[in-house]
């Protein structure tokens, strides 16, 4: 089971991170694009949740986690 990422867990993840994402403005035109980047790991999370490809969609909600965590840190982002 170590290769392999249940669906759910990628899918609570997921919708967390939306619902941070609401919350969150840009403050700078590097928090401008960080939050559209974002977005585009959102979207392919998505898509490679449709695909079956679990591992790439961890990845990518983990990605994004992080970039909205960083935004957080270095005050491109806030809530």
């Amino acid at each position: 089971m170590k290769d392999r990422i249940p669906r759910e867990e990628i899918e609570k993840w997921l919708v967390k991170l939306k619902a941070e994402l609401k919350k969150t403005k840009p403050l700078s035109k590097k928090g401008e694009e960080l939050y559209r980047n974002i977005e585009a790991y959102i979207h392919d999370t998505e898509h490679f949740m449709k695909e079956g490809d679990f591992v790439k969609a961890w990845e990518l909600v983990s990605f994004a986690w992080g970039l909205l965590e960083a935004g957080m840190e270095l005050e491109a982002l806030k809530k």
